[in-house]
């Protein structure tokens, strides 16, 4: 390992250039900002060697690009990608940036917004159900939001007019974009081509376990942990194998962790978390600013006074098992005309489950449960409280921010979502003693202010 050997006084830039790679997995020149690129080419034979011998992960550098081809052990619907205005990409979204990389790929080095608009709508009519109608103004929204996500990497730059007047009037707008074909081709790159999977499950399978790598069934369990613990906010021991749960509980494996990214491990009988005070590791920052970080940190506190009162203790259940409906609705959305089946990959086998208890005993762990009902009753005695504080768009909508704080939590790993109500899980005990500031302006205050700039 390539960080155990490298000078103290340049460790820190080392540890900068892995968490940027780990958080982002793509970097141009401009994204995630100008410095990360030459950054990382410093340190990119080093980091190629660690990245593969601790994760299996596959680290590509090139003059313009760096990317990083992860490997995936499980589903991860709480990572969607987000415009630069943080709105969630729908099914839409999604397909338009599929299709528009599809004809960024044959494009020349520049192209107009309502040209590329023209190929994507040409191309979504050979998918059912899928329509880009550029006299629609939610279709030409979606697709600015497609194109925005790939400005945003650097695949496109603006050379010339405005998307946001096309999507307004695209007979009176436009906007010409120069071409970065090096980031279109870096943007998707799947380990195997997808028209020879049948199965979702195909692109789970680590190329470094077993064969020719002579990878042992230990060191790719080590990997598995290792990936866990950079890829996820929480590694609950409950989650993992017998195996697996042994190799946690080293101090080895952890510190390797700790010195490839330069974060700091917090250990509980329950599980690992590497906390990350730099901010580059981290697409979350939690306690953070705004209103959803805000009301969230209130809701924790509400919620561990009531789990700690033990003189009306609440319901408590085993988590239930993972599902796989996800990885079944998408396997049912493959177009199997697409699908080469001569060339069909088969689906990774299920590794062996040498104990089949989940814990090191019999017993299955109980976490706290609260009711629906419980939680929209808090959020609105929260929003009673504290709702002039919030953001405008927040104090009229309260079910509306009950979703977004409860996501929220769940991307934290702090909950775990059921249908009838959330399951809490031990990180959330972390932020119980939290103290919440919440800062208001006295009228006066208020008319001071404008006074004040009434006078410059």
């Amino acid at each position: 390992m390539h960080a155990r050997t490298i000078d103290p006084l340049t460790l820190d830039s080392y540890q900068r250039a892995a968490r940027v790679i780990l958080a982002n997995h793509l970097v141009t020149r401009t994204f995630p900002d100008r410095i990360a690129l030459a950054l990382i080419r410093r340190w990119a034979t080093e980091l190629r060697e660690d990245l593969a011998e601790l994760f299996g992960y596959r680290l590509e550098v090139t003059e313009t690009t760096a990317r990083l081809f992860p490997v995936v052990d499980r589903l991860d619907a709480g990572r969607p990608a987000r415009t630069p205005a943080e709105r969630v990409f729908d099914r839409r979204r999604y397909a338009y940036l599929a299709l528009a990389l599809a004809a960024l790929g044959r494009a020349g080095d520049q192209i107009t917004l309502s040209e590329l608009a023209d190929q994507v709508a040409s191309y979504a009519t050979r998918v059912d159900g899928l329509e880009l109608a550029t006299d629609r103004a939610a279709d030409r929204d979606a697709f600015v939001d497609a194109v925005a996500w790939l400005g945003a990497r650097g695949a496109l730059t603006l050379a010339d007019g405005d998307a946001g007047g096309w999507a307004a009037d695209p007979e009176a707008g436009e906007a010409l974009y120069d071409i970065d074909r090096s980031v279109v081709f870096a943007v998707f790159r799947p380990p195997r081509a997808v028209q020879h999977l049948d199965s979702v499950r195909g692109l789970f399978a680590d190329e470094t376990d077993g064969g020719a790598s002579g990878s042992t069934p230990r060191a790719a369990a080590a990997r598995r942990v290792r990936r866990a613990l950079v890829e996820s906010p929480v590694v609950y021991a409950e989650e993992l194998t017998a195996d697996e749960r042994a190799l946690l509980g080293t101090d080895r494996m952890v510190s390797e962790v700790e010195l490839l990214t330069g974060l700091r491990a917090e250990r509980r009988a329950e599980g690992v978390a590497l906390i990350d005070v730099s901010g580059r590791l981290s697409d979350v920052r939690f306690p953070g600013t705004g209103t959803l970080a805000q009301v969230a940190l209130l809701l924790v506190g509400e919620i561990a006074d009531v789990v700690l009162d033990l003189d009306a203790p609440v319901a408590r259940r085993p988590r239930p098992e993972p599902a796989t409906t996800l990885i079944d609705q998408l396997d049912q959305a493959i177009p199997r005309a697409t699908v080469f089946a001569p060339l069909v990959v088969p689906e990774p086998a299920e590794p062996a489950e040498d104990d089949p208890e989940p814990l090191g005993d019999t017993e299955i762990p109980e976490h706290p449960f609260l009711a629906w009902e419980w939680i929209h009753e808090t959020v609105q005695a929260l929003t009673h409280r504290y709702g002039s504080t919030f953001a405008a768009q927040w104090q009229a909508d309260v079910p509306g921010l009950t979703k977004e704080v409860v996501a929220l939590l769940e991307r934290l790993r702090l909950v775990e979502v059921l249908a009838d109500g959330l399951l809490i899980l031990p990180a959330l005990a972390r932020y119980r003693g939290a103290i919440v500031t919440v800062r208001t302006r006295a009228e006066s205050e208020l008319f001071a202010s404008a006074t004040h700039l009434g006078r410059e």
